[in-house]
């Protein structure tokens, strides 16, 4: 068995592991990237660029007025496209073209400071394990026994389904809900709480809406209890005995962190079922070893994933110390209106910050551009306390984009007035961020008595 020595040895080829091997190289560090599957991990191959990919054929067909026949092969002919124009990013090539030597093959440890991979023994200074996770399958009875999908499987199909149940209602089976309904497939889908039930109740309610309306079938409070038939006859029991049957499956219900594979104990490395454990450093019990991305358990999200590599980066080259933070980091369920949440709820601001909170909402049909475009549905929710943004709940076209300068401000701990006395082209979405700080103000100039014998006190002396 060959043995092979570096600086850093990075286990998963996926958005993080990506991320901290292209920069430890190019920096200067001897690097050996090992991943067992795919390049560019499930982002690129069973996660975000497929998801968006269809749902932006799905927003097209509906400005079409309806899906055609063909409409379904063609937006997957579209993901597969869209895939094959982001691989070489990812690829083998271009890292190994970087000076990273790649192994491929599934990595386990052996000690402290080695890991056994394709027959060969790596020693590294550092770890970073970034093996990301794969879709949760829940121990359903009868799910062992019917045809199902996950996200992994999804966009393999070529022929739009007849009648798509989905299990979960959080963001994936949602988008994949309102992508197929407009490609022209019936859709249910089961939650057995509240659809989108981490996200703020207001802005959940107004994305369900949109989704019934548009003809999704959407039962919530409703406990799965068995599954079963056959390919293009499934059906799915909840408690109380109510039936839904369709065609298709699709199991959306959470994820799991890809552990098995990498004999953890034996680096002495903690983990439970949420992922490996580690501290604020995303160190974990091993001193040697960095875990970063949906493995950590802080999260699953590719920027999350992106902004624990550039930490570790920091960490393992230059020897700084680092804070991984989880208050300023967004997530946007990409629906048609979009959901997009920043730091606190409002609920949980209010029981955070008390009477020390402000909240202020704006709604979309308060933007001439909203108007104008005629997407007035929507609001923003700014949580402020101390003068500073500590939660932005966005819900409507395009909130994605405009969480942008909140994300901003709250990564680099900005005053509100930063975004307030921001100018901004007119008419833009852009406006209702400003709006909302601007509304924040207001009070504290307008009904100020203050304020006002001031300004009559400047205007008798004024020449």
């Amino acid at each position: 068995m060959s043995v092979l020595k570096t600086d850093i040895c990075v286990i998963g080829g996926g958005s993080g592991g990506l991320s901290v091997a292209s920069g430890a190289v190019q920096m200067g560090a001897r690097v050996i990237l090992v991943e067992g599957h795919k390049m560019g991990g499930d982002c690129l191959n069973y996660g975000c660029v497929p998801s968006k990919a269809l749902l932006a054929q799905a927003k097209a067909a509906k400005a079409r007025g309806g899906a055609e026949p063909q409409d379904f092969r063609n937006a997957m002919a579209h993901v597969q496209a869209t895939i094959a124009a982001i691989e070489p990013h990812d690829s083998v090539d271009r890292f190994e073209g970087l000076g990273v030597q790649v192994i491929q093959g599934y990595a386990r440890f052996t000690a402290p400071d080695s890991i056994e991979v394709a027959g060969t023994t790596i020693r590294a200074r550092r770890f970073v394990i970034a093996t990301g996770s794969s879709p949760l399958v829940p121990p359903i009875p009868g799910l062992d026994n019917v045809p199902f999908m996950t996200n992994e499987t999804l966009f393999t199909q070529q022929d739009c389904p007849g009648h798509l149940l989905i299990i979960g209602a959080g963001p994936i089976g949602l988008e994949m809900a309102q992508a197929h309904r407009r490609l022209g497939a019936r859709v249910t889908v089961i939650e057995g709480a509240r659809a989108l039930g981490r996200e703020d109740p207001d802005a959940a309610a107004l994305i369900v809406g949109q989704l019934r309306r548009e003809g999704i079938e959407i039962i919530e409070e409703a406990q799965v209890e068995q599954v079963s038939g056959r390919a293009g006859a499934i059906e799915v029991q909840v408690k109380g005995g109510t039936i839904f049957a369709g065609t298709h499956l699709l199991v959306a219900v959470g994820r799991a962190p890809n552990l098995d594979r990498l004999n953890l104990d034996a680096a002495g490395i903690d983990h439970d079922r949420n992922g490996i454990k580690v501290g604020a450093d995303l160190r974990t019990t091993n001193r040697r070893a960095y875990a970063i991305g949906d493995i950590a358990g802080l999260g699953q999200f590719t920027h999350l994933a992106g902004y624990h590599a550039g930490l570790v980066i920091r960490s393992t080259l230059f020897s700084l110390p680092v804070k991984a933070r989880q208050d300023h980091i967004p997530r946007v369920t990409y629906t048609d209106p979009e959901l997009a949440q920043i730091g606190l709820t409002e609920a949980q601001a209010r029981q955070k910050y008390g009477g020390q909170l402000s909240v202020q909402r704006i709604g979309y049909d308060q933007l001439d551009r909203a108007q104008a475009d005629g997407r007035t549905d929507g609001f923003i929710k700014l949580m402020v306390a101390r003068g500073r943004p500590v939660g932005v709940t966005l819900a409507g076209a395009q909130a994605g984009e405009l969480i942008t300068p909140f994300a901003l401000a709250m990564a680099n701990n900005l005053k509100l007035s930063a975004i307030a006395g921001t100018v901004l082209p007119y008419p833009t979405l852009a406006e209702i961020g400003k709006r909302a700080a601007g509304a924040y103000f207001s009070p504290k100039l307008f009904d100020n008595p203050m304020v006002k014998r001031v300004v009559r006190m400047v205007q008798r002396w004024l020449p």
